[in-house]
């Protein structure tokens, strides 16, 4: 019953995230930008964009630029996270690509990284006024989920050992409908229990600042109103109605 249950509940999570996303990203798509408005300075040409799109991803320029002390606490967090989940392939590959198996190190430290870097943003929104002011209890959830699994992996990693075979043929199983017994253990319960919690809520949640950032038009445009005039898709079809 433990194994039929928590392989619904991943399929139902997989599900929603999925879904959820596509959604989401097609509302962005579609969403209308009737103005110019990119944050200056901004790049004249398209392939400045990318750049400038390449630089938030990789590099959190603006949050850099703005403070200091929150880009270090946020970069180290989503580096981490990014070491985290590569290094969970070994548990959906078989056999396990060899690229993976050599950041299998990187990825253990980055765990302590990754909880790391979240108590210092969650300090940051329960010690500052200003920010704890403007807090809702969704940002909170988030922070605790994402402890969550970060201190209850590092838990089966240093304190109580799983059966990391049994675990991986668990979740090779679910990919290929051959389901396979899960292991009882306490922590990994709750550790892939709070895993597809994350999974459910991330579609509704401040974490599609992920996908949104690319559909951001302080982001995204082109600083050419000078030489272009922007007009929105929805703008067009409009003027060629009239006509």
């Amino acid at each position: 019953m433990l194994t039929v249950a928590f392989a619904a509940l991943f399929y139902l999570a997989a599900a929603v995230l999925v879904g959820g996303l596509a959604y989401r990203v097609w509302e962005y798509a579609n969403t209308p930008a009737p103005l110019k408005i990119p944050t200056t300075p901004a790049p004249t040409t398209h392939a400045g964009v990318a750049m400038r799109l390449a630089r938030e991803v990789v590099l959190f320029e603006s949050l850099f630029k703005a403070n200091k002390w929150i880009w270090l606490f946020g970069w180290a967090f989503h580096a981490a996270l990014l070491f985290v989940l590569l290094r969970h392939l070994r548990y959906f590959t078989q056999p396990v690509w060899e690229w993976v198996v050599l950041i299998q190190p990187l990825g253990i430290y980055a765990g302590f990284v990754m909880v790391a870097g979240l108590l210092g943003l969650w300090a940051r929104r329960l010690l500052v006024p200003r920010i704890r002011y403007i807090n809702a209890p969704s940002d909170h959830l988030i922070l605790a989920l994402l402890v969550g699994i970060g201190v209850s992996g590092l838990l089966m990693k240093y304190v109580a050992r799983t059966d990391i075979v049994a675990a991986k043929s668990f979740f090779l199983g679910l990919l290929t409908f051959n389901w396979q017994k899960l292991p009882a253990d306490p922590i990994l319960l709750v550790h892939l229990a709070l895993v597809a919690a994350l999974m459910l809520v991330f579609p509704f949640s401040k974490l599609l600042h992920a996908p949104g950032l690319f559909f951001s038009p302080t982001r995204n445009q082109v600083d050419n109103s000078r030489e272009r005039r922007h007009l929105s898709n929805w703008a067009r079809e409009m003027q060629t109605d009239r006509s």
